[in-house]
């Protein structure tokens, strides 16, 4: 199977779609003539022209709303953010809009529409420039949300997203549009609210998600030196969860281990956490632990960009006490 880059894939699965339905087009800042901001739109302007691939103003709210209306009006945009924290102009028109249109005229009018690009921190980008969304828009009734960096993965949930007939937020990661995967040349499509386990173990459950898979895959593979067998999940979409896959990872391993580049007051951990005692707390043999960003903004400096996020080592630590390995 050939193996390609993280933005190639998305771009594919963009193609594929334009190619298949004329309704589809792609919206947003330097998808045009630029290529793309992170080169995923690279050549889409050459094959589909202006009326398809159309650049736009720095007016987030403004090409959200044109999107907004166009989705309701038989067409399926594909919405490009530079970056997710410039989406927090757009929110209104993906919260009190797209999100509520379906409910709001009593199903009369759907929106089929995918808002996309980078989502959490990118080292060294500061406060305003390093959030992470997905509980944010996980929170809304109405959205879904899929936040993956597998080439594979975002390929088969893009074209998916595509064709939902829902508001979709995307979430990406800025730090690895190369990163490379196995990706099939043949279309294949993958459900929306379905996790992976992406390696399978007996003695802990890690969660985790986006970016943070890295750090939970590495993790595993330490924790697999001393004898201990992780099995990772990658919950590829947060809005809706895969709750049972989780569930029947917790009872075969008894211990949960959530890692994510959230905030840690009112997280996709702390959600994980309350369905995991709700639903299998008479399987757990420690307590339900997570490892978050920090309880602060991010910083520039590189000592505090460190400090700020997730890393293996913490993870191993956090996952030895729950195994309640001696020091």
């Amino acid at each position: 199977m050939r193996t390609i880059a993280l933005r190639q894939a998305l771009r594919e699965a963009m193609e594929e779609e334009m190619r298949r339905d004329p309704s589809v087009f792609l919206m947003g800042e330097e998808v045009a003539q630029y290529n793309g901001a992170y080169k995923v739109s690279q050549g889409m302007l050459d094959e589909f022209g202006a009326k398809r691939v159309i650049d736009t103003p720095i007016s987030e709210l403004g090409f959200a709303a044109i999107g907004v209306g166009a989705a309701m009006n038989d067409t399926r945009p594909i919405i490009e953010f530079m970056t997710w924290n410039f989406a927090e102009l757009a929110i209104d028109q993906i919260v009190n809009h797209a999100a509520k249109m379906l409910s709001m005229t009593g199903g009369q009018y759907t929106c089929p529409i995918v808002f996309r690009g980078p989502n959490g921190s990118a080292g060294q980008l500061a406060a305003q420039h390093s959030q992470a969304f997905e509980n944010w828009y996980a929170n809304i009734p109405g959205l879904k949300v899929i936040s993956t960096i597998d080439p594979y993965d975002a390929k088969g949930l893009m074209k998916s997203a595509i064709r939902d007939n829902d508001p979709v937020v995307f979430m990406e990661s800025e730090t690895c549009y190369g990163d490379q995967g196995e990706v099939p040349e043949e279309e294949y499509l993958i459900p929306i609210g379905k996790a992976a386990v992406k390696r399978q173990g007996t003695d802990v459950t890690i969660v985790s998600y986006n970016k943070m898979m890295k750090v939970a895959m590495a993790a595993a593979d330490e924790l697999a030196k001393e004898n201990i067998s992780a099995e990772v999940i990658d919950l590829r979409t947060i809005r809706p969860l895969d709750w049972a896959t989780i569930v029947e990872s917790v009872k075969k391993t008894n211990r949960l281990v959530i890692v994510e580049e959230q905030w840690p007051f009112g997280s996709i951990g702390s959600e994980i956490a309350y369905r995991i005692q709700k639903e299998a707390f008479d399987y757990l043999d420690a307590p339900v632990r997570r490892i978050t960003s920090a309880d602060a903004n991010m910083h520039y400096a590189p000592n505090l960009v460190a400090a700020y996020l997730p890393d293996v080592p913490r993870t191993v630590k956090l996952i030895k006490e729950v195994m309640y390995v001696k020091k």
